[in-house]
């Protein structure tokens, strides 16, 4: 009995797989993080984007999670990925069928010449029975298969949290992009009424015999030439609406009428800091990498299975009788119980090269891993460096805009007193309306950077329960509409 249950269990030949491991940095070369900006990070990790303080950035997210239609169809794709994972897995069990006929047959009388008198070329069949089929898997090649089934569905969930940070990603700063730009409409709507100011200005000059036609044409080209920036803003701001309803799975202008009305842009959150190693327990890159190495150090041990000898227990009882009332008899029963075996002998070397193929993919999965790594760390390391570079640069850029302000104010003053040239007041226009224009992207600027850094350290996906999606319609509903378009 113990003989029988250890052939039964069997062995699983291969190599059994051992996490990789990565050389992890003590700490990033920009910023040492502290104790206390380290549990700050981790209490922010989950909802990262409500770190920007914005509730309407909180409402978009939440109706993206819910309605954007790639993470519903990478739902679904996992699910078909654990429905082959419980095919395979299948295999490990008999496979029992029942079976049933009944009729007549009728054989050909011109087998055999002269036809043997009194015997009917009819015959009543009547047969029922159950085959059973079952595949020892004593040296592990199924069981590896599933093994390697189970590491690509978790690879499929590690899938789908990395498209739903990128997603999350997109629709924060396409959000912070919409407040901006309609911050810079407002720039402009100032700066139109300003030359506007600075066109009666010069008109006025002129009727006092102080100025000149150029001057006044200068003022209106000006005017012009700031009425020409309201356009194109204006359809960025649509624009990006659009992009944002389609992120959330709704039709591009359900959001126009709630984003319409100008608000100001997102506070950009504190620096999020975290260690080395938390970047490879969050980041769904990495450990999606990690799964793929492990599924395919098990196709290793499905191809080194193929060189054993692969053994099945086929059994079929099939009783047969020309009467109903027999197949319940003794003679009619007809039943079959053998063990067939199957020894690979010589195929040209194949099943060695499968050997060596799915070792080599094995080695480049865990270089893939470690190259993912890599990157994952280069790319925290560049989103510190840019966030703290750009919020030296956008407190330079307010600065500026704030002189910029402050010079135009002077400009007109002297001109209004007759103590410059006109161009002076164009030339402080232009550069007033720059600076503004810098500093609001100087902003933005900052906002993708903390957009992009959370997502680099692996943040938002643990605070998201994605469930499997349903199928879009029942059983039943499929074979109504499948006859309906079912041609006459």
């Amino acid at each position: 009995m113990l003989g029988l249950a250890m052939l039964l269990a069997g062995c699983k030949v291969g190599p059994a797989y051992r996490a990789p491991t990565a050389v992890v940095p003590g700490n990033w070369s920009e910023h040492r993080a502290t104790a206390e900006e380290l549990a700050r990070t981790q209490a922010r990790m989950r909802r990262w984007w409500g770190s920007f303080d914005d509730p309407m950035l909180d409402r978009l997210v939440d109706r993206t999670i819910r309605g954007n239609y790639d993470l519903q169809i990478a739902g679904e794709r996992l699910l078909a990925a654990r429905a082959l994972r419980d095919q395979i897995a299948s295999q490990l069990y008999p496979q029992v069928d029942v079976l049933g006929a009944g009729g007549i047959q009728r054989y050909s009388t011109t087998l055999q010449y002269p036809p043997l008198p009194g015997i009917s070329s009819d015959n009543r069949l009547w047969e029922y029975g159950t085959t059973v089929s079952w595949q020892l898997d004593l040296f592990g090649r199924l069981r590896r298969s599933v093994e390697a089934q189970d590491a690509a569905v978790q690879a499929g969930v590690e899938q789908r949290r990395g498209l739903l940070l990128s997603t999350l990603a997109e629709v924060a700063s396409d959000y912070c992009s919409l407040r901006v730009t309609q911050q810079q409409l407002g720039i402009a709507k100032k700066n139109i009424a300003a030359a506007d100011d600075a066109l009666k200005l010069t008109q006025k000059v002129y009727t006092q015999g102080l100025g000149t036609t150029l001057q006044v044409a200068q003022a209106q080209a000006q005017l012009e030439t700031e009425q020409a920036t309201v356009q194109p803003l204006q359809t960025r701001i649509a624009q990006l609406s659009h992009a944002l309803a389609i992120l959330a799975g709704e039709l591009p202008a359900s959001f126009e009428a709630e984003l319409a009305q100008p608000a100001s842009p997102p506070t950009v959150p504190a620096l999020p800091v975290a260690l080395p190693s938390a970047v490879i327990a969050n980041r769904p890159d990495i450990r999606e990498r990690e799964r793929q190495f492990a599924q395919a150090t098990a196709r290793v041990g499905v191809a080194v299975a193929q060189l054993y000898p692969s053994f099945t227990l086929p059994l079929s009882f099939t009783p047969m009788a020309s009467m109903v009332h027999e197949l319940f008899t003794a003679s009619s029963l007809a039943w079959s119980a053998l063990l067939q075996a199957s020894i690979p002998v010589y195929h040209g070397g194949g099943l060695a090269a499968q050997v060596r193929e799915a070792r080599a993919n094995a080695e480049a999965a865990r270089l893939s891993y470690q190259n993912t790594v890599l990157h994952a760390f280069g790319e925290v390391e560049d989103r510190l460096v840019a966030f703290n570079n750009d919020a030296v640069r956008a407190d330079t850029l307010h600065k500026a805009a704030r002189d910029d302000a402050l010079a135009l104010d002077r400009a007109r003053r002297l001109y209004a007193a007759g103590l410059s040239g006109f161009l002076d007041v164009l030339t402080a226009e232009r550069s007033a309306y720059a600076g503004e224009n810098a500093a609001a992207l100087g902003e933005l600027a900052r906002m993708q950077d903390a957009i992009a850094l959370f997502v680099a350290l692996g943040a938002g996906w643990q605070g998201v329960d994605l469930h499997d999606n349903p199928l879009p319609v029942d059983e039943q509903q499929q074979h109504a509409e499948a006859a309906a378009h079912r041609t006459p």
